[in-house]
């Protein structure tokens, strides 16, 4: 473990000097989390090295910061508009019967993200880390030991997140090729697609972000004329016999469903379109100022993308049939091109969008694959120098294998007809459990205030976590309420299975609490513990697992 730290003094004098460093956290978590320096040394130094050791580590974490307020507003725009609001309208209106029910789901889908994007921001003030949601649910939920860090593992090691937006690149790729969509000729594009995303980062990690880069504008630029074309078509131009043109919002409520299901099921395709409101959080120890710049970034990133996907749900209903934007499944954004600019356009455009999910993927295997690598490196997986290595191309490989395995997995895996919203409600379903745990732990916070010092520069108030957090408790609840008849979103599949397969990601990782941090500790003689250390290098702060063997009791 010594080759993964740099060599620091550890005395009582570094240790008190360190905490000054922390001192911006709450205090319970400064004294859990306070790092350790050294190789285990017993010699002093003079205070003029000890003052030298911590001008070094925060000039080291200092110049690591190079996130301000435009980067970290891009990194949430680039990794919540993916492939939803071009394929999930014609899902949502199907669930909820009519144009003005579907606007409302919307809308509720937004609030909701507003008020997790609030709930966010409060724990990233609070703890300005690296790691998001981890980091939070490990504070909290510290008993039983290590548990919480086992079931988000479980969480992150088994989701397929890059699967979805695989799916998309191929149906918008065939439907520019005109080729009719079958299971296999359609899962194969959108495995070649996974496929390439993970070579490219894995092999050439700079022109994967290059690339990465550049598709992130595209989706901007679809959007663009999306809006554009909405309001050509709201001006009545549009490609279309006059009998045909679609008044939509004539008798907006009409055919309206009010089933349970139907909402929440509509309501998590709104919640995956939002994924990614927290994604400045997982780089908050590389930002700058990060209390101001999380302050400003997080909510005009959600703002200016929930003024987007209205006006673009306008345009949808603007130049496309209620009929036609359900039978369309998620090729919607593809008719409205054809109805608004032509069939070619049509063909053009959606090659652009079937980029824009491409460029998805990129970021989602990216950023996943890391994640595998910092479970690794942190000791948590079995055989963690495989997965927290970068050999041999100085990219995490064997995270984004992991990823791409899983990923593949889950995309073959479905029945023809089920894959797309299968995949999505089995990323929504168990995000709404673990938003339901976070916003829980703020509200524990809240009530225990004083004795865990808990005194953030940003507070999300009482009422704005409460309702996210029942929002949340709704969303994991009401999927087990069968379905009216029409309704079931599974051609093939049951309408609960998402919730089983939701819930079972996190049983496995209590499965592996079991093994990892009780059985094994108890046959191996050994304390798991976790230890902090600091890099010298760049001043980051690292916790890992270790394994402290118990001392013998001598016999009497």
């Amino acid at each position: 473990m010594a080759n993964l730290f740099s060599s620091f003094r550890k005395t009582n004098e570094l240790s008190k000097a360190n905490d000054a460093l922390t001192s911006s956290l709450p205090e319970d978590l400064s004294s859990r989390a306070s790092p350790t320096f050294g190789n285990g040394s017993k010699d002093q130094q003079d205070g003029a090295d000890y003052e030298a050791d911590i001008g070094r580590v925060e000039r080291a974490r200092e110049g690591k910061r190079q996130i301000g307020v435009l980067s970290a507003t891009m990194l949430i725009v680039n990794r919540v508009i993916g492939t939803g609001i071009f394929a999930t309208p014609g899902t949502i209106l199907a669930l909820s019967g009519s144009v003005g029910l579907s606007l409302f789901i919307w809308v509720a889908g937004m609030v909701i993200a507003a008020a997790g994007t609030a709930v966010y921001l409060e724990f990233g003030t609070a703890i300005p880390k690296n790691g998001g949601e981890k980091n939070y649910l490990e504070f909290v939920y510290r008993r039983p030991r290590f548990l919480a860090t086992a079931c988000y593992t479980g969480y992150v090691v088994l989701l397929g997140w890059a699967s979805g937006n695989s799916v998309i690149f191929g149906e918008y790729i065939l439907n520019a090729a005109q080729v009719e969509p079958t299971r296999w000729n359609e899962r194969a594009v959108g495995l070649a697609c996974i496929t390439s995303a993970f070579l490219i980062h894995g092999l050439a990690l700079k022109w994967g972000l290059r690339l990465q880069n550049l598709l992130g504008t595209i989706k901007l630029f679809i959007i663009l004329i999306i809006v554009i074309g909405g309001w050509i078509a709201l001006a009545g131009h549009v490609k279309l016999p006059e009998a045909e043109k679609p008044h939509n919002f004539r008798n907006a409520f009409e055919g309206t469903t009010g089933s349970a299901y139907g909402i929440v099921t509509a309501l998590y395709n709104v919640i995956w379109s939002y994924i990614g409101y927290s994604n400045a959080n997982y780089a908050l120890s590389e930002t700058k100022n990060p209390v101001r710049t999380l302050r400003i970034a997080a909510p005009l990133a959600i703002g200016v993308i929930s003024v987007l996907y209205m006006l673009v749900n306008v345009a949808y209903f603007a130049s496309v049939s209620k009929e036609e934007i359900i039978s369309s499944g998620q090729l919607v954004a593809a008719s409205m091109f054809k109805n608004v600019f032509g069939g070619t356009a049509e063909r053009a455009l959606s090659v652009f969008v079937a980029l824009s999910a491409f460029g998805n993927v990129l970021s989602v295997i990216f950023s996943q694959g890391r994640l595998v690598q910092e479970l690794g490196s942190e000791g948590i997986l079995p055989f963690s120098r495989f997965w927290a290595s970068n050999k041999p191309f100085n990219a995490p490989l064997a995270g984004l294998f992991e990823h791409w395995a899983v990923s593949v997995i889950i995309m073959l895996a479905p029945p023809p007809g089920d894959a797309y919203n299968f995949i999505l409600n089995l990323i929504s379903y168990p995000l709404a459990i673990v938003n339901a745990f976070v916003a829980a732990g703020l509200l524990y916070l809240y009530r225990n205030r004083e004795t865990w010092n808990w005194h953030p520069p940003i507070s999300a108030t009482w009422p704005v976590v409460l309702f996210f957090f029942l929002s949340n408790v709704y969303l994991v609840v009401a999927p087990f309420v069968p379905p009216s008849e029409g309704q079931n979103v599974y051609e093939h599949l049951p309408y609960w299975i998402h919730c089983v397969v939701g819930f079972g990601l996190f049983v496995a990782g209590a499965i592996y609490w079991v093994i990892w941090a009780k059985i094994l500790p108890k046959l191996g003689r050994y304390e798991l513990v976790r230890e902090t250390y600091v890099e010298e290098i760049d001043g980051w702060e690292k916790n890992v697992f270790a394994r402290r063997p118990l001392q013998k009791v001598p016999a009497e």
